[in-house]
C-alpha cells in the first residue's frame, strides 16, 4: 500500500520544488531554522493582524517556531518547507499507529527533519505541551477552537483561528491563513495553483463524474440506520465534490442554508427526500456491514444510490478514509484513488 502512495506524494514533490529549497533541517529540539529564510516573499509584511471568528491577532514578526494544532494546520507549513515545533498527533488514519499520517510522514522525511513534538488531544488541547514547544505562532485556521481554547493557546504565542465556523475553513482558506501568518502567502497561492491543476487533471480522466450529485454520510452504525446523518455545505468534505465537478443536492443545500451546523440528520422515514441524490459516499468499516445494512433495512433500501449501488463507503480508519477532507498534502497521496472510486460508483447511476 505504501509504495503507490510514496509513488503519488512524489509528484506532488516536484509541484513543490521550488517551494521547498530554502526549507531549513530541524534541530533536535524541533526549532525551523530555515523558516526566517524560507523565501523572501512575505518579508516586511510584519507585524500583521490576521481577523478571524474569534478575533484579531497580531503576528509581531515573522515566526521562526511554529505550532500547530487540531486536524491538518502541520500540512501548510510543511508543504511550504517549515518544520512545525509542535503539532497534533493524528487520531484518524494513522497506518502504522505512530501519531503521523503517511503523507506527512512522508514530508517530514524528504525534508530531512525529525518527527516535532507530537500533542495529543484525545483529551482537548494539550495547553502545557504547547507552551513547551515556545511557538512564536500557533496555526488553527482549520480547527474546532472554542472562545477558551482560544484564550489560553493565546497566552502562549499569537493564534490563527477560523474565518468564520469551526471545522468549516475550505482548504483554499487553510493554505491562504496559515501561510500568511508565517511569511509565505505568495507560496501559498502556488500551492493552490499547483494542487488545483493536479486536481483538474485527475477529474479529467473521468468524465462520468461531471454534473452529478453527491451526498456524503456521516458515520453511521451499522446497528442503526434509521437515522441518516449527513455532512452540510459548511463542510469540507461537501465542499470538496465541487472541486471535482459533482453537484450538491438540493436535499443538502437547501437545509444547509438555514443552519450554521456541519452535520444534519433525517429520520429513514423521509429518505425519499434524498432522492436528488445520485451518489453517496460516507464512513464504512472493514467488513461492510453498514453497506449491507443499508441495503436490507426497508427504508434505506428504497434510497437511489443504495439500489443501483452508486454509494463508496471510505473502508474503516484507513489513511484513504481520510481522502474526502482535503488537505495539502493528502490531496496529491489518495486523489487517484478516491476519486477513481467515486467514478465507478457514478458509473451505476442510472
Amino acid at each position: 500500500m505504501r509504495t503507490p502512495r510514496l509513488r503519488a506524494l512524489a509528484t506532488a514533490a516536484a509541484l513543490l520544488l521550488a517551494l521547498t529549497a530554502c526549507g531549513g533541517r530541524s534541530d533536535d529540539s524541533g526549532s525551523q531554522d530555515g523558516a526566517a529564510a524560507g523565501a523572501s516573499a512575505g518579508a516586511g509584511q510584519f507585524p500583521m493582524t490576521v481577523k478571524h471568528a474569534l478575533g484579531s491577532t497580531v503576528i509581531p514578526a515573522k515566526p521562526t517556531r511554529v505550532a500547530t494544532v487540531n486536524w491538518a494546520n502541520d500540512e501548510v507549513p510543511l508543504a511550504l518547507g517549515v518544520v512545525p515545533v509542535g503539532m497534533a498527533k493524528a487520531n484518524f488514519g494513522d497506518d502504522d499507529g505512530d501519531g503521523v499520517l503517511p503523507w506527512v510522514e512522508a514530508r517530514i522525511e524528504e525534508l530531512g527533519a525529525k518527527t516535532p513534538v507530537l500533542f495529543d488531544e484525545t483529551d482537548g488541547i494539550d495547553f502545557e505541551a504547547v507552551a513547551d514547544t515556545r511557538p512564536d505562532v500557533i496555526l488553527a485556521a482549520y480547527s474546532g477552537l472554542t472562545k477558551q481554547d482560544y484564550t489560553t493557546l493565546s497566552e502562549i504565542a499569537p493564534v490563527v483561528a477560523y474565518p468564520d465556523a469551526a471545522w468549516a475553513t475550505p482548504w483554499r482558506d487553510i493554505i491562504r491563513m496559515n501561510s500568511k501568518a508565517i511569511g509565505l502567502a505568495a507560496e501559498g497561492d502556488r500551492l493552490i495553483t499547483d494542487l488545483e491543476g493536479e486536481i483538474a487533471t485527475t477529474v479529467a480522466k473521468y468524465p462520468q463524474l461531471k454534473g452529478k450529485t453527491a451526498m456524503f454520510m456521516t458515520h453511521v452504525s451499522s446497528k442503526d440506520v434509521s437515522q441518516v446523518g449527513y455532512y452540510t455545505t459548511h463542510d469540507t468534505r461537501t465542499q470538496f465534490f465541487t472541486d471535482l465537478g459533482m453537484k450538491i443536492p438540493a436535499s443538502v443545500s437547501g437545509p444547509s442554508r438555514s443552519t450554521e451546523k456541519f452535520v444534519l440528520t433525517k429520520s429513514a422515514e423521509r429518505i425519499d427526500d434524498f432522492n436528488d441524490v445520485d451518489l453517496i459516499t460516507g464512513y464504512g468499516d472493514d467488513k461492510g456491514e453498514l453497506l449491507k445494512a443499508l441495503k436490507k433495512d426497508p427504508l434505506t433500501s428504497k434510497l437511489a444510490a443504495v439500489r443501483q449501488g452508486s454509494i463508496y463507503l471510505l473502508p474503516g480508519s484507513t489513511p484513504l478514509a481520510t481522502a474526502a477532507n482535503p488537505t495539502p498534502l493528502a490531496i496529491p497521496y489518495v486523489l487517484d484513488d478516491y476519486v477513481a472510486a467515486l467514478a465507478k460508483a457514478a458509473d451505476k447511476v442510472t
